[in-house]
């Protein structure tokens, strides 16, 4: 008793797995920000001047805020209940949100305008405005997490993972397998099949240490794998110096000249914040760990506020992963440290340093490593029985996932689906309008169509109706299966909800219902088919 008293009194704030989990979450982190800097400074066309001396040390406030938030929580969760095994949620730059922004509205933007400043702007008021939607719906959080089951929110989560999180670092893994698939395989070993190296060195700095190493050995013999050089290396230098954010209010209100651009993509992209956030807290549950749904979701809002407030067009957002830092031994500390670690590299102009002798192709199998944790998570904490679920609320994803590919592969050859016709596209076997309806709010669409499944395997037929009318509502309204916000969107799929509704409320009348106790909460033997054990 007074051991459990101890630890509830002082909870550890650094453990030996917090190195493991540092490196891995830390250099996600690195390659997020390596990534939105070249963003910015190649697409956008952004200064050099505004990057680094404006919108970076600003990011670094918002995350260093961040990851010190959800470490605090950690610490309550650990103080509480006295357990030694809480690790703190991971967050950090929203992902999606990061292309979002610069493709959809500040590039469109700066290519109209000829002014990245303007650009700039117009992404504050997008975080302003989606920081608000974050806050409010902190308070309706709890509630959709309540009556949403598990593995309609893991499933569409786990569609992110293998789609958006896993498919472009594994291709730009095998694009440079040199280095990438030598260091997914230190990866592997080490995360995976329990190696441990030389002086307990962890397995994510080996990979991007021995990643480094062949990239510019590779210079050597004029291979220059990783594109790294001595020229560039020079260059970034020069940004060596002290930045601090200064306050940006004015350029946030400046862009509200775009709002009516701006709230087509901020409003849903805001839900859909609030959802995946959802979706990483039910994650988080999952592996043993339950947050405060509320603080989470309001604490994201707050924290991008603060960030595009002082000059960072990029929003905060809860990552998937939780479980995979958690078994690698993070616990509160690496969140803390990670925070810090940012805030220095985004003051004094060291990313700049970093991008010219890191290969990103040595960090992204990190990336790839937790795509393939989170997706499994999906089937391994969810019943046996709703695995078909699971794989309906992938296919949404997936559908995004491949009209992006499309989208960019038209926009680099010039085009795009409008010009060059839906029914052409429909003629060569690219069903792009099915793609793009099926994926549009995607997290959205996955989490309504699994938890209808969910409760048809259950034969809870009323809920499984319920979730279909909140598809009908949410098409009407643009949230899912639309190109944006409005009244009577995408009538057609509205209808289609509608009639699914309708279809189970008659359920019960119209077929013989296999009781419940027997069929529908009844685990199947692994591997025993769902189809079969449920014929009457």
């Amino acid at each position: 008793m007074s051991t459990n008293i101890s630890l509830r009194a002082n909870p550890k704030l650094w453990v030996p797995g917090d190195i493991n989990a540092l490196f891995g979450f830390g250099t996600n982190i690195l390659v997020n920000v390596l990534v939105l800097t070249g963003l910015l400074r190649f697409v956008i066309k952004m200064p050099d001047e505004i990057v680094f001396n404006r919108i970076l040390p600003a990011l670094g406030v918002m995350l260093f805020l961040s990851t010190g938030y959800y470490a605090w929580l950690a610490y309550r969760l650990a103080k509480r209940t006295g357990r030694t095994d809480v690790c703190a949620l991971p967050s950090g730059i929203s992902v999606p949100h990061m292309f979002v922004v610069t493709f959809v509205v500040m590039l469109p933007i700066g290519i109209a305008t000829k002014d990245p400043i303007q650009a700039w702007e117009a992404g504050l008021t997008w975080v302003f405005v989606q920081s608000f939607v974050l806050m409010i719906g902190g308070f309706i959080g709890p509630s959709i997490r309540k009556i949403t089951p598990r593995a309609a929110l893991l499933g569409s989560l786990a569609g992110i993972s293998i789609t958006f999180i896993s498919m472009s670092p594994a291709a730009q893994i095998f694009s440079t397998p040199v280095i990438g698939v030598v260091c997914f395989a230190v990866i592997l070993a080490s995360w995976f099949g329990g190696v441990r190296y030389p002086g307990g060195v962890p397995g994510g700095l080996v990979a991007i240490a021995l990643g480094t190493l062949i990239a510019w050995g590779s210079n050597l013999f004029g291979l220059g794998y990783g594109g790294l050089s001595l020229v560039k290396l020079g260059a970034s230098v020069s940004h060596f110096q002290f930045a601090y954010p200064l306050p940006a209010v004015g350029h946030v209100f400046a862009g509200f000249k775009y709002l009516g651009v701006i709230l087509v993509t901020a409003i849903p992209f805001g839900i859909y914040d609030l959802v995946e956030a959802l979706d990483n807290v039910e994650s988080a549950a999952a592996a043993g760990d339950s947050f405060p749904t509320t603080r989470v979701l309001t604490a994201d809002g707050v924290v991008s506020l603060i960030g595009c407030l002082m000059g960072n067009p990029f929003i905060n957002a809860v990552y998937i992963g939780h479980p995979g830092w958690k078994a690698m031994g993070g616990r509160i500390g690496y969140s803390v440290a990670t925070g810090i670690i940012v805030l220095f590299l985004t003051w004094f102009g060291i990313i700049a340093l970093l991008s010219a002798i890191i290969p990103i192709v040595a960090i992204l199998p990190i990336l790839l490593y937790i795509g393939m944790l989170i997706g499994s998570q999906a089937f391994q904490e969810s019943p046996h029985r709703h695995a078909p679920a699971i794989v309906l609320a992938l296919v949404p994803q997936i559908a995004a996932w491949g009209k992006t590919q499309i989208d960019n592969a038209l926009g680099a050859a010039g085009t795009s689906a409008a010009a060059l016709g839906v029914d052409k596209l429909a003629d060569s076997s690219v069903l792009y309008k099915g793609l793009e309806t099926l994926g549009g709010g995607a997290t959205l669409v996955g989490i309504i169509l699994g938890a209808i499944t969910v409760y048809v395997i259950d034969q809870e037929f009323k809920k499984a109706a319920a979730f279909a009318f909140a598809g009908a509502v949410l098409t009407f309204f643009g949230f899912i299966h639309g190109e944006g916000v409005g009244i009577a969107m995408s009538p057609e799929v509205v209808t289609a909800y509608l009639g699914i509704a309708a279809i189970l409320l008659a359920c019960p009348r119209l077929v013989g219902v296999i009781p419940h106790a027997t069929i529908a909460h009844a685990e199947r033997p692994h591997g025993e088919s769902q189809v079969s054990a449920v014929k009457v």
